[in-house]
């Protein structure tokens, strides 16, 4: 079927499935390739190593938050712009989403490559991680960042406009390419105490490869969609339409950014209690990402379906897309709980071998990690709620909304929490603060939602 029917008449939970399936596999695979790096390198039974993918592990989400600065702004644009039948408008607004997602991506890089080491050691890096920080951020975030964020950027403008399978298949590729070479950058190619280079080798490769399908397939898709990668369409974009952009994308970038923030606080109080703590956190950050992954490709399935119905005007559907995401991602959070209960200290043990290099660090950091996983992911039901608002509020361009709802959530509960709990109760109330904090973020997103949702339902009876 066409995108237009697709979004605007095929029965809901065909058109949720249709869109948020390939995604939310797009969403676990780039996760394994960006946990493959820490998988690998746990091999080594280095703690410090593991330690120094946590602190760039902050500036790699920065990437992400300039992605969707152009992506889920552009994106959504574009979906609202489809549903209101204007497709010259749509072509203009992608285009002009291509080259911003380029423009900033150079700005970034040429910043972290200019004041490296300052930004290494404000994240938390020791003497005794820093060199393996700076030759992973110098490869994936200095030389690295432009396809990484243009990949992601041509992905969410192709999901958007109904081709979520493409859009998959790009990020699915590349992280399925990083399996590959990782072990062989790390274990072959370069020698002993150069893994970490060879892991950050192998991503930005592996990013470069799932870039460049993803021009191909967004050129290709532009002959029938409402997609462009034309200069000059993208200067002809109107004044109106450019700030829908950043009205969108600049509250999506804050959230992401803001996520980074709290990240960074973390990484500092972890490390302050010691490297091992900081380790241990950080595995724990990388594998309450699966529920995450998940839940966040529903709601990016989600997002054009609501946007569109929204612009065409059919509220009900739109309501009615929204409560089956929600019930979704909520069954899976859950779901998650108990398998994390059960499984933390296994799930731990993946990330950081305790037979080869320091087995006594690297045992103590693995207890660190269940307990921290234990506590962190009572979280997960909440968080999604979060992210499902957030989304929600994007598809139908009320950035306002999306922001308040960002630095709430990040600044007025999670990190006050992180040094609240932390400093009554140490390292455990660091990790309580995740479940606390994002507890409050979702009670307050609801209530965001439901006034704007009430607005919306007494402009249409007029």
């Amino acid at each position: 079927m066409n995108k237009q029917e697709l979004f605007g008449k095929a029965p809901i939970p065909k058109a949720l499935y249709t869109m948020a399936v390939p995604t939310i596999i797009s969403q676990l695979i780039n996760l394994i390739y960006n946990m493959v790096d820490a998988f690998f390198i746990g091999r080594t039974g280095n703690s410090y190593m593991m330690a120094a993918t946590t602190i760039t592990l902050t500036m790699v989400m920065m990437n992400v938050a300039l992605a969707n600065l152009f992506g889920i702004g552009g994106g959504s644009l574009v979906a609202r712009l489809m549903g209101s039948g204007q497709p010259q408008r749509a072509k203009q607004a992608s285009a002009f989403s291509v080259y911003g997602a380029m423009i900033m991506a150079l700005l970034y890089s040429l910043l972290m490559g200019l004041f490296l080491d300052p930004v290494l050691r404000f994240l938390g890096a020791s003497s005794a991680t820093m060199d393996y920080a700076r030759s992973y951020a110098l490869i994936v975030i200095v030389l690295g960042s432009l396809p990484s964020i243009l990949s992601m950027a041509l992905a969410h403008l192709l999901r958007n406009a109904g081709y979520s399978t493409q859009a998959s298949i790009g990020l699915s590729g590349g992280g399925i390419l990083n399996v590959i070479l990782d072990p062989l950058f790390m274990f072959v190619l370069l020698p002993r105490g150069q893994e970490v280079t060879g892991a950050a080798i192998a991503t930005a490769l592996s990013n470069t490869a799932a870039c460049l399908y993803l021009v191909y397939a967004f050129l290709k898709a532009s002959r029938e969609a409402p997609l462009s990668m034309n200069p000059r369409l993208a200067l002809k974009t109107e004044g109106g339409d450019r700030k829908a952009v950043f009205s969108v994308g600049v509250p999506s970038a804050v959230l992401t950014g803001l996520f980074d923030v709290a990240t960074i606080c973390v990484n500092i109080i972890a490390a302050a209690h010691n490297d091992l703590v900081l380790a241990g956190m950080g595995i724990v950050m990388k594998v309450e990402r699966i529920p995450n992954a998940v839940n966040i490709g529903i709601c990016q399935g989600m997002l054009p379906i609501v946007a569109y119905n929204y612009s065409s005007g059919d509220r009900a559907r739109m309501e009615e897309t929204i409560s089956t995401a929600r019930k979704a991602g909520l069954l899976i959070s859950f779901l998650c709980i108990l398998l994390f209960e059960i499984f933390a200290d296994p799930a731990s043990r993946l990330f950081l071998s305790t037979s080869a290099g320091d087995a006594e660090t690297a045992l103590i950091t693995v207890g660190y990690a269940a307990l921290f996983l234990r506590v962190r992911c009572i979280a997960s039901p909440v968080q999604f709620i979060n992210y499902h608002t957030s989304y929600c509020m994007q598809a139908m361009g009320n950035g306002k909304g999306t922001l308040l709802h960002a630095f709430v959530r990040e600044l007025v509960f999670y990190i006050p929490f992180m040094f609240l709990l932390d400093g009554i109760f140490g390292e455990v109330g660091l990790a309580a603060a995740l479940p606390v904090g994002e507890g409050c973020g979702a009670v307050f997103a609801l209530y965001l939602l439901n006034r704007y949702l009430k607005e919306q339902r007494g402009r249409s009876k007029r």
